[in-house]
């Protein structure tokens, strides 16, 4: 539906918002007052923002895009941001864009036509949020908001806030609470209600006999996953039913809806079922990662997919530009990387995380909690093979991210028998390799990673035959050219960090491998200091910190949505901190050398640097159609608020070459900067703090880190691409 915005009047409260503007930049008022068009005004308005740019010659090559490198970016000032915003803004009204909150419909991005109707007429229909960012922009342009970068001490304080699940006060919190839910299991086990063979009691066993029988069961991770709380009813219940009543239809709605619902009793026993005044607030970051949203509820069933090339349709390229040999286990989007995704119980998650990127594929049931289902068959073993015949046969591919689902969902001898599948496919490659001649060698496997949740959701898992089976394959597989071992895990908060997670990652490291650390930046998740603290808590533990992902921009995400204003504030407000100095950058390359004494070197690296983290991961978005990139410019802005950011792909990284048809990627956000902020508000959070967030509309990509670099070889790979077609 198409609106005619000449009638749609404001509301008391937009009213009030204009005559603010209006009365606080006088020469804006002028150029309205004085103007008998939008045209006219919009052609003073650019030269008001001109005037500001001219005054430095970094900002004219960035707004003209001239120059668009990092140098160039970090010379801009605080007002130049602005003046560019605006310029933007002129550049690209009258541009039509789909705004998928509104079912598609199509949006016009037209601020200052906006606000000419709006000051002219009293018409436009744009939303007090629309007034407040513009509020904002000029006070940017005039100097009344400022960029006040807080020091080291603040930021330190900021962390400070927050818990982690290796302080003692904390852990015996979680120890009472999973007494609770102990008990709650016996009983249930007692009835017969779970209709289990391999976890039963063994009459006659006294009450307090039960109770042992269970906490030695608690230490395997197959009874955690057989014994998660699949209905609303019963996580009320094993919460001490905590639950509110609002909380509680919207899981009951999503249940009927059929949205799975999969929640094992270790991740239970992390959620606090009483405000504690030592903890308050530190566990939402968790609870809104389980805890399902009203918008996630209305939108399941039909939730299209964000990253356009996960639809693959037989026989045709993805939207990258890729011919896969499977339509549901190959995802890929760079020439040197592709994910796969088993026919196993990897296919399966220790639970939902309400933000998941594959949320498209658990719709359609493509990932799922049917775990007996999840057995591989015998079909499997020729499947696998033909998979990794993919990987063997293709000119560029060095790198093999197993995932899911999770990797560590498959069982030990599922995962083995990929392993081995792998490492002799990687002998093969390598083998071939001696055929050709330099310049026209294939890229050789280089890098294995696995992806898991599980370190977070089921410590339990990372068991001693589990370390055996990785330490066994990284002395193979070096053998075999394979160079870097690395465990790509899921960490959303510092309370997440418990000692069992502890444990797991000193399992992994003593096997040898690197685990890296990507956080999804949700609104929880993104307080200040909040993922500070996780980046220390992180490091102390051995793990490295690689992407700090924005939440997805469409209408299920909106409860769980920071907007990407304030991750670049975070970085650059927050996580400077930890900044790499350039004569550290070589030695960070090599801290993986030995994973074994990962914790040690990261200690001692910290030290020298006099930083409590390393800032090692790049803040980022997935872009709905191919890549990775925080480099973008805000164009325009709706009349709710909303603003649209244009971004361009990462410049540090080797894409497709489709890109190169691709252009610009357009993501108008799911929320207004100011709902945001009052999100935070009810969280209990000081949007004083925050005030900066407005001002922050243009970003770069981060480079990246040697750390995270392929190895060299010692040969010239071919230039040719296979398994494309553009």
């Amino acid at each position: 539906m198409q609106y005619n915005h000449e009638k749609i009047a404001l509301s008391v409260k937009s009213v009030k918002l204009l005559e603010r503007l209006l009365q606080e930049n006088p020469r804006l008022e002028k150029i309205f007052s004085l103007t008998g068009s939008d045209k006219d005004a919009k052609d003073l308005l650019r030269i008001w923002a001109e005037e500001v740019i001219d005054g430095n010659d970094y900002a004219k090559s960035y707004y003209t895009k001239e120059k668009t490198d990092l140098k160039t970016y970090r010379a801009l000032r605080w007002k130049d941001f602005a003046a560019i915003r605006i310029l933007d803004y002129l550049d690209n009204a009258g541009r039509e864009f789909i705004n998928p909150h509104l079912g598609s419909e199509k949006m016009m991005n037209d601020p200052f036509y906006f606000l000419w109707l709006a000051v002219k007429k009293g018409t436009g229909g744009s939303k007090p949020m629309f007034f407040e960012d513009m509020i904002q922009l000029f006070r940017q342009l005039t100097g009344q908001l400022l960029q006040s970068k807080p020091d080291r001490e603040t930021v330190i304080n900021w962390m400070q806030r927050w818990r982690s699940g290796l302080e003692s006060d904390v852990s015996l919190e979680r120890e009472a609470n999973k007494d609770r839910i102990i008990r709650l299991l016996v009983d249930r086990i007692e009835r017969g209600e779970y209709g289990e063979s391999r976890y039963a009691f063994e009459e006659p066993m006294t009450h307090k006999e039960k109770l042992d029988k269970v906490r030695e069961w608690w230490e395997d991770h197959m009874f955690h996953l057989r014994f998660a709380v699949r209905s609303p009813g019963l996580l009320n219940e094993f919460l001490d039913y905590s639950l509110d009543t609002d909380t509680l239809d919207l899981l009951n709605t999503a249940e009927k809806k059929g949205i799975p619902f999969f929640i094992n009793p270790y991740y239970l026993s992390l959620l606090s079922t009483r405000s504690r005044s030592f903890s308050a607030g530190s566990d939402m970051a968790i609870r809104h990662y389980v805890l399902y949203s009203k918008q996630l509820i209305e939108q399941f069933g039909s939730i299209e997919a964000w990253e356009k090339e996960d639809k693959v349709v037989p026989g045709k390229p993805n939207a990258a530009g890729w011919l896969l040999p499977a339509l549901h286990n190959v995802h890929r989007r760079y020439p040197e990387v592709a994910i796969m995704i088993p026919d196993t119980m990897g296919r399966a998650c220790g639970g939902l995380c309400v933000s998941c990127q594959r949320m498209y594929d658990f719709q359609r049931g493509n990932l799922n909690f049917n775990l007996d289902k999840l057995k591989p068959n015998e079909k499997w073993d020729e499947k696998l093979r033909r998979l990794l015949d993919y990987y063997e046969n293709d000119s560029q591919l060095r790198d093999i991210l197993i995932t899911g689902g999770d990797a560590l969902m498959s069982r030990d001898k599922s995962l083995e028998k990929i392993l081995d599948e792998v490492y002799e496919m990687t002998l093969r490659k390598r083998e071939a390799n001696k055929k050709r001649p330099d310049g026209e060698k294939y890229a050789e496997i280089s890098r294995i990673r696995l992806g898991t949740r599980l370190l977070a959701y089921l410590p339990q898992r990372i068991t001693p035959s589990l370390q055996k089976i990785l330490a066994n394959f990284k002395v193979k597989a070096s053998s075999a050219g394979i160079r870097q071992f690395i465990i790509q895990t899921h960490f959303q908060s510092p309370m997440e960090i418990t000692p069992e997670a502890k444990q797991a990652v000193k399992l992994l490291i003593e096997a040898g491998w690197t685990v890296n650390n990507q956080l999804v930046f949700t609104a929880a998740a993104s307080r200040r200091g909040h993922t500070s603290l996780l980046r220390k808590v992180l490091n102390d533990i051995g793990v490295i910190t690689y992407y700090t992902f924005s939440v997805k921009g469409f209408l299920e995400n909106t409860f769980s949505y920071a907007t990407n204003a304030r991750s670049v504030q975070e970085q650059v407000e927050e996580k400077y901190i930890g900044n790499i100095p350039e004569n550290y950058r070589e030695r960070i390359r090599d801290i993986t050398d030995e994973a074994e004494k990962i914790v040690d070197n990261l200690k001692e690296l910290r030290e020298e640097i006099d930083t409590p983290f390393l800032a090692t991961d790049r803040n980022v978005i997935n872009l709905p159609a191919v890549g990775k990139s925080m480099t973008f410019r805000t164009i325009g802005i709706t009349r709710w608020g909303r603003r649209i950011l244009e971004f361009s792909h990462d410049p540090n990284r080797w894409h497709s070459p489709i890109i190169n048809k691709l252009g610009e990627m357009i993501i108008v956000e799911s929320k207004p900067i100011g709902e945001y902020l009052k999100q935070l508000e009810d969280m209990g959070e000081d949007v004083e703090e925050y005030q900066s967030i407005w001002g922050y509309s243009v970003a770069e990509t981060e480079l990246r880190l040697p750390v995270f670099e392929y190895t060299g070889y010692d040969f010239a790979v071919t230039g040719e691409i296979s398994n494309l077609e553009i």
